[in-house]
């Protein structure tokens, strides 16, 4: 009722400006680590939720900054967009940043409109495994593998022994699985502007303006313009933020000890998952 009466009233009184939620899918997605918060489904639902559930906005607004990761997390994240897209009738604008690429670019599938800069990379529209093998290493340095197991293929790819040709080809077949998968979502969304060029699903990325000629995007332009265009130029964008994580709390007398624990635990993985993560941008030129 109030916002009916509001046209009427004079001046600032009768002037309301459209607000936009704004929230930022930022780094390689996958879980998280005591250094490295990671891009999850866990990580982003609640602000996914707090944002499609304000109330009079027009749209959300989702800022993408992501090169890939886990498939799986990729696909729950997308999915979660979509379901509350749907559930309370609102468009879902995306804005791409640095990258957009393989699980990163299958989030942003969730957006009615994918805009870019120029400069964005997107694409990678592909499925990736790496791993090392160190069967001559310790044979060099005299160190024996045991391994017991329950199920003859409990070990597949095992880096310590020979890697076998029927693994690989076990492998990829899962890999070919999630790739169609993800063939199936590009086509689903965009099909009705994308283009017919064989190397779309090959796992080449491009520029934000190539990107655009290969329909994977809608244009290519930044969050406030596109904004002020679409509902003028007192639209407000609000950005929202999740909760600030353990470097974030203040360490008191009574948990210092636990974190500190929970640090040297945790350190030899993290450091590796941020080795992984660097690897994924690196990719990329980043």
């Amino acid at each position: 009722m109030m916002n009916s009466l509001r046209k009427y009233l004079p001046g600032k009184m009768g002037q309301i400006k459209p607000v936009v939620p704004v929230v930022r899918l930022q780094g390689a997605i996958g879980a998280p680590s005591t250094f490295r918060k990671g891009l999850n489904i866990a990580s982003v639902a609640p602000l996914l939720d707090q944002a499609f559930k304000l109330k009079d906005t027009p749209a959300v607004a989702i800022v993408i900054n992501s090169p890939g990761g886990a498939p799986a997390q990729s696909h729950l994240i997308y999915k979660r967009i979509r379901q509350l897209a749907e559930e309370h009738n609102k468009d879902v604008l995306v804005f791409v940043e640095d990258v957009a690429a393989s699980g990163g670019y299958m989030i942003a599938l969730a957006g009615d409109e994918i805009y870019v800069d120029p400069t964005s990379i997107v694409g990678s529209i592909g499925v990736v495994m790496a791993g090392f093998g160190f069967t001559d290493l310790i044979d060099k340095i005299g160190v024996e593998r045991r391994v017991y197991t329950a199920g003859e293929k409990k070990v597949t790819l095992d880096p310590f022994a020979p890697a076998k040709e029927d693994d690989i080809e076990y492998i990829k077949s899962l890999q070919g699985e999630i790739h169609e998968v993800f063939i199936d979502m590009v086509k689903s969304r965009r099909g009705d502007v994308l283009s017919d060029d064989k190397d779309i699903f090959s796992g080449l990325f491009w520029t934000g303006h190539r990107a655009h000629e290969l329909g994977l995007v809608d244009g290519v332009n930044d969050l406030y313009s596109v904004l002020q265009e679409r509902y003028g130029k007192d639209v407000k964008p609000k950005y929202l933020s999740a909760k600030r994580g353990f470097f974030g709390k203040v360490m008191t007398k009574s948990n210092l000890g636990s974190q500190i624990h929970e640090v040297c635990e945790t350190l030899p993985a993290s450091a590796l998952s941020v080795v992984e993560e660097r690897s994924l941008w690196a990719r990329f030129g980043l």
